[in-house]
């Protein structure tokens, strides 16, 4: 087979901690491009990998047509705008989550992906996590009997990432806690229960911690070298909910910050058989009953590196015309029922979807 020539879209943090090394780390790929706007990071590229070309402009990039497919690594702002022009240029996309800020942009995509027939698959890693995958396949074999409802909880002390930078600037992210981490776990939720249609939401977001950046109190901060105190935060740092859907409720509580000393990040899953915990990025635990007594037991399998397992995965589709779970199709509906939690606190009433 032909190695795929790939660019990458957008130089930063999740492009050389995920994207880059696992395209490095598949024989069937040549990375062409490192497109930045910023000319130091796609240079910088070039001289660690040892390969491609630096530019700054991703139209260059969609131009060569030996460029079949791109990873899009951009601030949330770009998304859309990227992956369509991408998709019209006849290439295969993976667009790093969210898909985009709202669900009108994210809908605009699926659109452009129906009408070109080309990949748009959006960066819902955990789709492709051993143990996420494990517990699906538990749920679906109808070991939990009926999952009637599902608790989140996605809340550390403070974790504000890049504060005021695009993290926390609402037209580039779209939102703060909710669209950066509640997306992850949402669309674990939607995954394992193999994408049942919400119906009602109601939801509220908070702005409260991160207003005050000058005196905002932390120990460590991911993306800091994009911190600017004298930019802008207009996201929200806490964020609540509740959600009817076609299968179980869900109830939710996310937060950047709040003044609780814990660190909270699982996900419960509530059945007439049995429940699970499934700890974000790590294993689960089952609880039951068994000879009159409760039980809990943590199933061991193999483990594989999820990010390897996407990139690999979208590598093949190409060839393949395989549909993954990470599908566009599959994405939207979580960029939908966001939408309405954002919709739902600003307009404090439940959005009927």
């Amino acid at each position: 087979m032909s190695k795929v020539k790939v660019a990458i879209i957008g130089c930063g943090t999740i492009a050389n901690n995920a994207h880059i090394p696992a395209y490095m780390a598949n024989p069937n790929v040549e990375i062409k491009y490192f497109c930045d706007i910023l000319p130091e990071k796609a240079k910088q590229a070039v001289e660690k990998y040892n390969c491609g070309i630096a530019v700054t402009d991703y139209k260059e990039v969609i131009a060569d047509p030996e460029v079949e497919a791109v990873s899009i690594c951009t601030p949330n702002k770009m998304h859309s705008i990227i992956a369509i022009d991408c998709l019209k240029a006849g290439k295969n996309v993976l667009c790093e989550k969210p898909a985009a800020r709202i669900y009108s942009e994210a809908k605009a995509m699926q659109d452009a992906q129906h009408e070109t027939g080309k990949v748009l698959n959006i960066g819902v890693v955990n789709r492709f996590n051993p143990a996420v995958n494990k517990l699906r396949e538990m749920i679906q074999r109808g070991d939990f009997g009926e999952i009637y409802h599902i608790y989140i909880s996605f809340r550390s002390q403070r974790s504000i990432p890049g504060l005021g930078g695009a993290f926390t600037t609402k037209e580039i992210a779209g939102g703060g806690v909710l669209i950066d981490w509640g997306v992850h776990y949402l669309d674990i939720v939607m995954y394992c229960m193999d994408d049942p249609l919400p119906k009602t939401v109601s939801a509220k977001a908070f702005s409260k911690l991160g207003v005050d950046m000058p005196n905002y109190v932390y120990e460590g901060m991911w993306a800091e070298n994009t911190k600017d105190l004298n930019g802008t935060y207009n996201v929200d740092d806490f964020v609540t909910g509740f959600v009817r859907t076609e299968g179980p409720t869900i109830t939710f509580n996310g937060a950047w910050a709040q003044n609780i000393g814990v660190n909270e990040a699982y996900i419960d899953f509530i059945g007439t058989k049995a429940g699970a915990r499934l700890n974000y990025g790590g294993d689960f635990t089952v609880y039951t009953t068994a000879c009159g007594g409760l039980v809990s037991t943590k199933p061991k399998f193999p483990q594989k590196a999820m990010f390897q397992e996407e990139i690999d995965a979208f590598i093949r589709c190409i060839k393949t015309g395989e549909k993954l779970p990470s599908h566009i199709d599959k994405a939207v509906i979580t960029s939908k029922m966001m939408q309405a939690m954002y919709d739902s606190s600003e307009q404090d009433r439940e959005i009927v979807l």
